[in-house]
């Protein structure tokens, strides 16, 4: 290679390596700053109520009787069902499921249509997490700036403790979140107990481990950057809102120009806003942006803004709500002058109603499907090959597989007949009787029976190919019953 070859590849990797630089900028630290206010008041009483839950909830006890789980909510997968205090959710049953995650969905389209991503800036895991991870940094590290000067400082013995110190509790923490999913699926004070002492299965700390490293790294490391890289609905959330959806503001019509505290004559010669360039809006943004900048796909509405706005306002004898809660709408219209939509004319407006009345319709629905659901249920699966046997005196034999289901707390005697077969009869495999019509089974209380039956036919009177017949099952001594619209092959002529 030739010198001039060789200087002019240096020179390109020189800009390529240029190029990258500009390209991927390297994160900057985030310290948020220490504020009080209403909105901080509430992510306090938000993050112990949703941590509460999360951490008291699978050691609740809830009474189902002799045999039956006691823990309040338990996802039995050894069982297959799910508890939630009185309900009880079968497998056959997880529509309930799907329902209820339709209501979330619409539950946060309402949300985001009304206060933008409040959802976001309160309740979200990765939030309350976070939120709780910096808590726990101030209290060691000091507050913004104590944490800049830490960040920076070489490392020293002081420095190594805080930061053991710090990583010890947030490890704690996390192990704390995975010890706690691993409780909804077993009854709790038994897996504790296995758990410490090694008897737990291996999926169980197996599933501890990887809720730990995700927590510790998400809620201690990586942050703001989950939020506005990882989670898709920053992106999303722009079909959510319109001109009246109701999200954190910078009133530029107050604040610009900006400027600090002035002489009043300069004041008088270039009047200034009420914004006095303070930052303290970017100080505690656990985000780390500037609101006055406008909408940001990286702001989660947490209005920690609106509470160090305010208090500055406060001191310096300035007009709040400097930055606000407002709609697009709200804000043109303060911005002329002009009263600006109440708070019931942004709220209830086409949209909200639509989606507060599918919320509504689908959870009224399933509290009536709850409500009136049958406690008895039987499937029935036909023999794939041979799908019939034709028997030494000419008539026809099917095989089906029954499972018959109890759902209530008590133990039921049931009677399971042929209706529509014309000289239908039925033997269970294991059994001595004779073939009949019907015959009887006892169902245990929650329990899934299991039963192989052989239904026989004589050929005259049945359609070559496929006849419809149903399976009843009926509670012996009350009404209810169950059935099953099933089929009886019989050979082409």
């Amino acid at each position: 290679m030739t010198d001039s070859a060789q200087v002019d590849r240096v020179e390109v990797e020189a800009v390529n390596s240029k190029a990258r630089r500009v390209m991927y900028k390297a994160r900057e630290s985030i310290h948020p700053m220490r504020v009080q206010g209403v909105f901080r008041r509430l992510k306090w009483w938000i993050m112990a109520v949703t941590l509460a839950i999360y951490y008291i909830t699978p050691w609740l006890r809830w009474d189902r009787g002799e045999g039956m789980p006691d823990q309040a909510v338990l996802v039995d997968l050894q069982h297959r069902r799910f508890f939630f205090f009185f309900i009880e959710i079968w497998p056959q049953e997880f529509y309930y499921v799907a329902g209820l995650l339709i209501m979330a969905g619409i539950g946060l389209f309402l949300l985001t249509s009304s206060l933008g991503r409040a959802w976001c800036g309160y309740a979200c895991p990765q939030t309350v997490w976070v939120d709780l991870f910096v808590h726990v940094e101030r209290w060691i590290d000091g507050d913004r700036n104590a944490r800049f000067r830490l960040e920076k400082a070489p490392w020293t013995g002081s420095k190594i403790l805080k930061r053991l110190a710090k990583f010890s509790i947030w490890l704690l923490i996390s192990v704390a979140t995975g010890g706690a999913w691993i409780f909804y699926f077993a009854d709790a004070p038994t897996l504790f107990v296995d758990v410490f002492t090694g008897q737990a299965a291996t999926v169980a700390y197996s599933t501890v481990a990887v809720l730990t490293a995700t927590t510790f790294v998400f809620g201690g490391l990586m942050r703001e950057q989950v939020c506005t890289y990882m989670c898709p609905w920053p992106r999303i959330q722009a079909a959510m809102l319109d001109e009246n959806s109701l999200v954190v503001t910078y009133n530029a019509y107050r604040g610009e120009p900006r400027g600090r505290h002035r002489k009043a004559a300069d004041a008088a010669a270039a009047p200034v806003g009420d914004c006095i360039d303070c930052n303290r809006c970017v100080a505690v943004c656990p985000m780390g942006i500037d609101i006055r900048d406008g909408q940001q796909l990286e702001c989660i509405t947490c209005a920690l803004c609106i509470d160090a706005c305010n208090d500055i306002m406060h001191r310096t004898g300035g007009t709040p709500n400097l930055i606000s809660y407002a709609s697009l709408k709200g804000y043109e219209a303060a911005a002329k002058g002009e009263p600006a939509p109440s708070l019931k004319q942004t709220i209830f407006r086409a949209r909200t109603l639509i989606y507060t009345g599918l919320w509504s319709l689908i959870g009224i629905g399933m509290l009536i499907a709850v409500a009136t659901r049958d406690q008895l249920d039987i499937s029935v699966l036909h023999d794939r090959n041979p799908q019939f046997t034709i028997l030494s005196d000419g008539s026809i034999r099917n095989g089906y597989t029954v499972k018959l289901l109890n759902m209530d707390q008590v133990e039921k005697r049931v009677r399971l007949e042929i209706v529509g077969l014309p000289g239908g009869l039925m033997t269970v495999s294991g059994d001595d009787f004779w073939p009949s019509v019907g015959r009887e089974f006892v169902l245990p209380a929650d329990k899934v029976e299991q039963a192989r039956i052989f239904i026989s036919a004589p050929r005259e009177g049945l359609e070559p190919g496929s006849n419809g017949f149903r399976l009843l099952l009926t509670v012996i001594g009350s009404t209810e019953r169950a059935s099953y619209d099933a089929k009886f092959f019989t050979p082409e002529r």
